[in-house]
């Protein structure tokens, strides 16, 4: 290894490097399991890896193999992701499993192209897989790796736009040795996550220092630069909780478009009138209480929930007959996706001391 960038954070690595995560756990061949790689490295896709731990320790206990989530059910894989947000990796993941069963022998492909070609796997996932699962030489760029490099190289702009993601793939590429691949991906990525980090940056323990373009000319809070700011508009929706006399509650499962596409979640309605419209399509209802609204953020936009409940709700004929309706209780909703909000929601509501904000009665 000659380029002395991969020797520092490689030296570096073996000193304060993460080498304790369940999905580094090595097989009898001495190799990592590509599936637990994989797993890994798509949960890690928008969130920290205090996070991720203990999702990931669920879903192997659940699905410990490709083929077990090739095998599982929607509901249950959807469920296991349930709070991680972002489930279209879910889906991804779920059927990127069946392809591999259906055209490669149960097992994630070594070759780069066909890798590439699984749905959620992109360049950057594929090589990650590659490198740390079978030690080929390929190169990643994650977030993390794009503000080490962007930073050390002094290279402005959004990363995002596609002529600095050029520049910083040259870079990824030149620096990723022939050996120890494995340990230099992790290494990278844990400096970006650990040292290099987005606010306050750890310079004085960082193994690049010296030669990083940013820390010299006092550019670590410039770059890399940010996405280009942008309004985020608010949308309002009533959420209705339609629940029985054995406290079930009517969940839906909400289409393939669309925000938390596949999941289960409660009836919606744009305003408290269409509410009680859509509610007697589903139920025979007297009264309702109103919830205390509250906000949830997406990258994109804010949504405004206001909740509606309809007690002692009695199921309207055909409810039950239709797959895309069920009545649920508490102790049902580990077992399916859930958007978190929605989770939240209903175990708050749950809770017999609970007192609604406010109560509307029949309209």
């Amino acid at each position: 290894m000659s380029d002395s960038f991969a020797n520092r954070l490689l030296r570096w690595f073996d000193r304060h490097g993460r080498k304790d995560l369940p999905w580094q756990q090595a097989l009898d061949n001495g190799q990592r399991d590509a599936y637990r790689v994989w797993l890994s490295e798509v949960m890690l896709q928008q969130t920290q890896v205090a996070t991720v731990v203990g999702y990931f320790d669920r879903f192997v206990g659940a699905l410990p193999t490709l083929e077990a989530l090739a095998a599982a059910h929607e509901d249950t894989v959807l469920a296991l992701w349930s709070g991680l947000g972002y489930y279209r990796r879910a889906r991804f993941l779920h059927r990127a499993a069946q392809l591999c069963v259906e055209r490669h022998g149960g097992e994630l492909p070594r070759d780069f192209d066909a890798l590439n070609a699984l749905p959620g796997i992109g360049r950057s996932t594929a090589g990650a897989i590659l490198a740390q699962a079978h030690g080929l030489r390929f190169p990643i760029l994650d977030g993390n790796v794009k503000r080490v490099l962007a930073r050390y190289h002094g290279i402005h702009g959004h990363p995002g736009e596609s002529a600095v993601e050029k520049q910083l793939w040259q870079h990824a590429e030149a620096h990723t040795p022939g050996t120890r691949v494995a340990d230099y991906t992790q290494a990278i990525m844990d400096l970006g996550a650990t040292v290099c980090t987005r606010a306050r940056p750890r310079c004085d323990a960082c193994p690049l220092a010296t030669d990083c373009i940013a820390h010299r000319d006092d550019l670590t809070a410039a770059l890399p630069g940010r996405k280009p700011a942008r309004s985020i508009p608010t949308r309002a929706t009533v959420m209705l909780i339609l629940r029985d006399a054995s406290h079930r509650v009517l969940l839906e499962r909400r289409g393939p478009q669309g925000v938390w596409s596949g999941l289960w979640s409660l009836p919606e309605a744009s305003d408290p009138n269409e509410a009680w419209r859509v509610a007697r399509q589903y139920a025979h209802i007297d009264d309702a209480q109103a919830l205390a609204p509250f906000t949830h953020v997406f990258s994109h936009y804010r949504l405004a929930i206001e909740p509606l409940l309809f007690d002692r709700a009695t199921a309207a004929r055909g409810v039950a007959d239709n797959p895309h309706w069920r009545w649920c209780g508490v102790d049902e909703l580990d077992a399916l996706g859930l958007p978190a909000p929605v989770r939240s929601l209903l175990l708050q509501i749950s809770d017999a001391g609970r007192t609604p904000a406010a109560s509307l009665r029949t309209n």
